[in-house]
């Protein structure tokens, strides 16, 4: 970290300032590493003290405390575990999720606004910030779709894992007759990318539309036609914004979304190229089915990637994602060797 100290008191530190950013980004993530060092150290040490005490004293309440630290410490190496395996060119930037329910009316629509609200709980429990960039409500119940935009170190690394399609099973609360249904939905998360990423966009294949916000945010929504839906004609990739009071403003919001989404269109297309190149039949398409979550007949959610699966389909509702993402960083570095 001293290096980077030294590079900042430079006078002509800010002269590139893409430069300047990176090594701003580099120093902020090792400080991170040493901070999370520190803490564990820490916390081995106050460890090693209560079993000390508890072992000359055997109270139960200095039992108890110890008991408590040895969880504490395990939860925060599976975290430090964790982040050591976010090595992708673009893991440290923020990210964009985006939920789309199936098809199935209020049933799927109603299970996309789970997804939203389990990834919801991830994201405060882990300190991340993040805004609702687009949001069209269900006809009776859910979303038809919902755009997050999430700030934080790792943000894309973490989330990266959610990306493909979410299928649950359970009994239909909009069912008269309690049967069981099966839904669908897509959650789409994409990297956003800074300036230093050049996507080349021509304005003249672009079509933008205004329309009402229609979600929560704020007194202009269904006042003015603030919110802008921007869709590349060649590729037919739509970004749109409805978060921003100005209509200017959701217009640069849905130009940033479509360049990140423009960018990782082709980024997989060179990754299918490679795999073609090496005779690999590898599925990197965005509708691969990834996980179930199942209510009924039992309760059980299983990741189909890396068979990392737990019985408390209510915890993983209610955002306890740490596991199913581990497993899948494991998994990544396994297929990538």
């Amino acid at each position: 970290m001293a290096d980077y100290a030294y590079q900042m008191s430079q006078p002509d530190f800010w002269e590139d300032n893409q430069k300047a950013q990176e090594v701003i980004n580099a120093s902020n993530q090792a400080k991170a590493t040493y901070d999370s060092v520190q803490k564990i150290g820490q916390q081995l040490e106050d460890l090693s003290l209560a079993f000390e005490l508890y072992e000359e004293t055997e109270d139960a309440e200095m039992g108890e405390e110890a008991e408590r630290l040895v969880k504490l410490v395990q939860e925060d190496l599976q975290q430090y575990e964790t982040a050591l395996l976010l090595s992708g060119e673009h893991d440290h930037l923020d990210a964009i999720v985006e939920i789309h329910p199936g098809a199935g009316g209020t049933e799927s629509q109603d299970w996309g606004s789970m997804l939203l609200r389990m990834y919801q709980r991830w994201l405060d429990q882990h300190g991340y910030q993040y805004e609702v960039i687009d949001f069209q409500p269900g006809e009776e119940a859910g979303i038809k779709s919902v755009t997050l935009e999430v700030k934080g170190r790792d943000a894309y690394g973490y989330l990266k894992s959610e990306k493909g399609i979410h299928r649950l099973v359970r009994i239909s609360p909009f069912d008269s007759n309690s049967r069981r249904h099966t839904s669908f939905a897509s959650v789409e998360v994409t990297p956003l990318i800074d300036d230093s990423i050049e996507v080349d966009i021509q304005l003249d294949e672009l079509r933008i539309d205004t329309y009402r916000a229609s979600g929560a945010g704020g007194q202009h929504v269904n006042k003015t036609d603030s919110a802008v839906r921007i869709t590349h004609i060649p590729t037919g990739i739509v970004a749109q914004s409805q978060s921003q009071r100005s209509q200017l403003q959701n217009r640069e919001q849905a130009m940033n979304l479509l360049k990140a989404k423009l960018y990782q269109k082709q980024e997989e297309e060179k990754a299918r190229e490679l795999a073609a190149l090496k005779g690999e039949q590898q599925d990197i398409a965005w509708g691969s089915q990834i996980r179930s979550y199942v209510f009924h007949p039992y309760s059980m959610v299983k990741d189909h990637r890396t068979d990392y699966e737990v019985g408390n389909a209510e915890a993983v509702i209610d955002g306890d994602l740490d596991g199913f993402i581990d497993a899948y960083l494991k998994w990544t570095i396994q297929q990538n060797q």
